[in-house]
């Protein structure tokens, strides 16, 4: 079975403009931070490691620049307006937006208040592991197939709904054990929790 499509969110973005009323800007920032704990929703954690989007650049999954994982693109991959590349921190991302496009013109003022300041990434995992054996199950990424990068408003899986569809799905694919074992530790930590 085939995981489904998730997001998660990385680091802040940078954003680099020109006079005031120039509506280009250059994008720059981490989709994705290597190492760190990041909890997905209140079910567990997840920790992507270095090398993870190795595959995927050296594939070429045409990846898009989006806002808040949707719309049309405003860079690609595959068109040579976006770049991408895995460093000591993360999967580093880069673009310049052109200033002639009316989404582009609508988005520079956002991010240069701050509305828009983070930056996410949409991916499947090919390659992942999951660890039960603590209080909090803890998935660890090895490597994904990339779908895009993203602007966003609003961190991923904040809600504990959303937080729970995707990692019964991410499990699916594993043995009946595994889901079992995962359900048990979380029933476990919402008990202990109710205390």
């Amino acid at each position: 079975m085939t995981q489904p499509r998730e997001i998660r969110t990385g680091a802040p973005i940078e954003l680099r403009t020109g006079e005031e009323g120039d509506a280009s800007a250059r994008v720059a920032g981490y989709a994705a931070v290597f190492g760190e704990v990041t909890m997905v929703g209140d079910y567990f954690e997840e920790v992507i490691e270095r090398g993870a989007f190795a595959a995927a650049l050296e594939r070429g999954d045409d990846t898009v620049f989006l806002v808040d994982h949707e719309g049309l693109p405003l860079a690609r991959t595959s068109s040579g307006t976006l770049q991408l590349a895995e460093d000591e921190r993360g999967l580093r991302v880069e673009t310049e937006l052109d200033a002639s496009d009316p989404d582009v013109a609508r988005l520079v003022p956002k991010m240069r208040r701050g509305d828009l300041s983070k930056m996410s990434f949409g991916f499947r995992a090919t390659r992942d592991e999951w660890d039960k054996t603590g209080d909090m199950p803890r998935r660890t990424i090895h490597e994904v197939e990339l779908f895009d990068v993203s602007v966003v408003t609003t961190p991923a899986y904040s809600g504990t709904e959303i937080g729970l569809r995707s990692m019964e799905a991410a499990l699916a694919a594993g043995s009946a054990g595994d889901v079992a074992a995962i359900r048990a530790a979380m029933a476990r930590r919402l008990r202990l929790a109710r205390l």
